[in-house]
């Protein structure tokens, strides 16, 4: 698959004024693809060609792209004369407090940000306050955020894992320039899946929070084993430390009340983002009333800042209502829908992999999946680092995209189904599969 004449000079054009040429170097891809118009489930790019989406800018197009019940009361809050206030509270935005309170029983108080990494900055920052403790444990593989207390170790090369062993933390290697180097001392990094190396670390009590996706989304589809979710909420709770649920990627996709619903776990704090808003620029933190109690705290000493001038800014506070108002009032028709277009997925997937010589293992939740060209479903990154056959999902994309469906062209990006595909879409999707695995020589 290559990139067309107009998107590349499209692309070189933009270098000369956007540093590396998009505004956000994750977005870079190989091929090269702009698209320039997006409406349900499907993406048309600047050439007119029409592709059917599952990459939804990340995920958070759960409804799919330009949902009309969205798009109306995004209009109508501006056809209302709302605006950025910038001085008081406003009503819009306690009645979504009110709503995501009523969608995710876990929470008692929350804040509202304008994106996901700044919750997740916030929920450190609470953790912090309340333990009087500097260290915090993040997932190799995981992606909380750009901030500097989770910018490490994400999506480590096999090489520089070498010696590493089950049960202890991992060298640390950011991912980005930068960063101060102090931050090494205070930031600890394990797999998913390994209680042993999290209970080493909380046992010397310097540690503040635990963050980690409850699935392992960054990487695709990475799910909890013996029973690591709840034995998680039982170390954290016999060490004082703040378990946070990182459910950015995870949170109304998988479920109304989060993944933590699913699973029934408590975590302490949780963050949300992506599909709450679908596609809008919010993110949510909230848990318990102690720790948010920190916000207002009456001594100045131990008053955490949080402080944004687009917090709750109309526009994409009404996308969260009307996006969330939706998902509430017909919960059981979307969740189903989802899930049986994810199972439909997986199990076409499955079966058209069964006659090929490519051995894979789809993994799912709900409306997300991945396909690993590995035996057996990854228990974390280092399993997919070691078994994964990166190169076959690199040209497997790429010949996904030359036949008009879109996932990332990064290998192990997960794909998301929305509310806006149908059962025909997965099956025009298996057949322009088959031929696309065909063209692959691995």
């Amino acid at each position: 698959m290559s990139s067309s004449s107009l998107e590349l000079e499209i692309l070189e054009k933009n270098k000369k004024s956007i540093a590396g040429g998009v505004v956000s170097v994750n977005r870079a891809t190989n091929p090269v693809k702009i698209f320039k118009k997006a409406k349900g489930a499907y993406l048309w790019d600047v050439n007119g060609d029409q592709y059917i989406d599952y990459h939804a800018a990340f995920s958070p197009y759960l409804m799919g792209h330009n949902f009309q019940p969205v798009e109306d009361a995004v209009i109508e809050a501006i056809r209302e004369g709302q605006s950025l206030m910038g001085a008081g509270t406003t009503i819009w935005e306690g009645e979504l407090a009110e709503l995501i309170k009523a969608c995710v029983p876990n929470i008692e108080k929350l804040q509202i940000t304008n994106t996901g990494s700044e919750a997740t900055y916030f929920a450190l920052r609470l953790a912090r306050a309340h333990t009087n403790r500097d260290d915090v444990i993040v997932m190799q593989g995981g992606y909380n955020g750009w901030h500097n207390d989770v910018c490490f170790n994400l999506m480590d090369p096999l090489e520089t894992m070498t010696g590493h062993q089950e049960g202890e933390e991992h060298q640390l290697r950011p991912f980005s320039a930068g960063m101060p180097s102090f931050q090494k001392n205070v930031v600890h990094v394990v797999e998913y899946n390994d209680i042993a190396a999290i209970k080493k670390l909380l046992s010397t009590k310097k540690i503040a929070a635990v963050i980690l996706e409850p699935i392992l989304q960054n990487v695709g589809i990475v799910k909890p084993v013996d029973n690591y979710l709840q034995k998680l909420r039982t170390a954290c709770d016999e060490t004082g430390t703040v378990l946070i649920f990182d459910e950015v990627k995870t949170g109304f996709r998988h479920a109304l009340g989060g993944y933590q619903s699913l699973i029934g776990v408590k975590p302490d704090l949780s963050t949300f983002g992506k599909a709450c808003a679908n596609g809008y620029p919010l993110g949510i933190i909230g848990g318990k009333e102690e720790l948010m109690a920190y916000f207002y705290h009456p001594d100045p000493k131990k008053r955490v800042l949080i402080a944004g001038t687009y917090n709750g800014h109309p526009v994409p506070v009404a996308a969260a209502i009307a996006t969330l108002k939706f998902l509430k009032t017909n919960e059981k028709e979307v969740y189903q829908k989802l899930e049986s277009l994810g199972a439909l997925m997986q199990s076409k997937l499955e079966g058209l992999f069964a006659n090929t010589k490519y051995v894979t293992k789809t993994a799912r939740q709900g409306s997300a999946f991945a396909t690993y060209f590995m035996d057996h479903l990854p228990k974390n990154w280092m399993d997919i680092a070691k078994n994964h056959q990166f190169d076959v999902d690199a040209k497997y994309r790429q010949e996904l995209i030359a036949e008009k469906i879109f996932h990332f062209p990064t290998p192990t990006k997960q794909g998301s189904i929305s509310f806006a595909h149908t059962e025909a879409d997965i099956l025009e999707t298996i057949k322009r599969t088959e031929k696309a695995i065909s063209r692959i020589k691995g």
